[in-house]
């Protein structure tokens, strides 16, 4: 599966910015049988692991996180960038690799000790992450893991996730 997946995410050079070399997963969404790998290989590691909620870091994060959700019946939850959520929120401002910003979840969106599963698209500097972790536990969330299909391993994301958990699909050094 890892190799499946290292062959087709393609790099886009200089995106957003110079210097960055961005990780684009849409050709892995493009291939229904690459993408059915993905979220059976999440739903197979998660399936006995009680898990409540579902957090979902936008955007691309929704696109592995909702198929998930419905496979463990959990709830899905959007975490969000700042002013897209309609109703009471709380936030959290974060550093990432090229600039600041701010996420925010519904302040109901997680009961005290349920047990949360946080995913994305991808770990890069753990910013985003540690952000989504934080908001989670401020709601009275316990978060199990986080989850991603890639991990930028030279980026040194994890840190920032402090004691919780991490489990990448594909990492690269």
């Amino acid at each position: 599966m890892e190799e499946l997946i290292r062959c087709s995410v393609r790099d886009v050079p200089d995106f957003p910015k110079p210097g960055i070399l961005f990780k684009d997963i849409t050709p892995l969404l493009q291939q229904f049988e690459i993408f059915d790998t993905i979220i059976s290989a999440f739903v197979k590691r998660y399936r006995d692991q009680h898990i409540d909620v579902i957090a979902a870091i936008e955007s691309r994060g929704f696109i592995f996180g909702a198929p998930l959700a419905r496979e463990l019946k959990a709830s899905f939850i959007p975490i969000r960038k700042k002013g897209k959520l309609p109703y009471d929120t709380v936030e959290k401002s974060y550093d990432l690799e090229y600039g600041t910003a701010t996420i925010e979840v519904h302040n109901d969106a997680v009961e005290k000790g349920d047990r949360v599963l946080i995913i994305d698209d991808l770990l890069a500097t753990g910013g985003t992450a540690g952000a989504a972790c934080h908001l989670m536990e401020r709601l009275g969330g316990k978060v199990i893991e986080c989850a991603f299909v890639i991990e930028l391993l030279f980026l040194n994301g994890r840190k920032k996730m402090k004691d919780v958990p991490v489990h990448s699909l594909v990492k690269y050094e």
